[in-house]
């Protein structure tokens, strides 16, 4: 696997993008990049005001994530980003940049996310779930990645991620 290899964990709120994206990131000695924390505080503040974000409000976010998959691509820095990713306009986006690209979907059905974002701290209230899958485009059969599609321990998604990415 080359070292300046784009990993990019997608999926709605509440599939553990961040945290299984984090620990990827480790298991694969790459970067680990924080998608969230790079949302503008207007996106913010509409998302923790109950409303859901459009493709003008998501487009300049994609183009910064965008931006350090390239500039860690330029270094042969190979990273892991945790960004939902939800169409295929936005992953081709961060493909424009990356585009080798690889997306690891998270797919989980609507009840067992609903149950983890009610019993977590986090700006994107319960009530957007139903926004995000309503926006949700799967993978395409020619876009690069896999889907992991089960709600296991931790420790068995985390290998599961790894042995995807580390296959693809």
């Amino acid at each position: 696997m080359s070292a300046a290899r784009q990993i990019v964990v997608m999926g709605v709120s509440g599939t553990g993008k961040s945290v299984i994206g984090q620990a990827l990131a480790e298991s694969l000695g790459l970067t680990f990049i924080e998608g969230d924390a790079f949302h503008p505080t207007a996106n913010i503040a509409k998302m923790s005001a109950g409303t859901p974000l459009d493709d003008d409000d998501r487009r300049p976010w994609l183009t910064v994530l965008a931006g350090k998959l390239d500039a860690n691509r330029q270094a042969g820095i190979g990273s892991v980003l945790a960004c939902s990713a939800l169409k295929r306009d936005y992953r081709d986006i961060l493909r424009h940049e990356a585009p080798d690209a690889f997306f690891l979907h998270l797919d989980l059905p609507f009840d067992v996310l609903r149950d983890r974002m009610e019993k977590r701290e986090h700006f994107m209230p319960t009530s957007l779930l139903q926004s995000q899958f309503d926006t949700l485009e799967r993978l395409g059969a020619d876009e690069r990645g896999h889907v992991l599609d089960f709600d296991a321990p931790l420790p068995e998604v985390i290998a599961a991620a790894t042995a995807a990415a580390a296959a693809a």
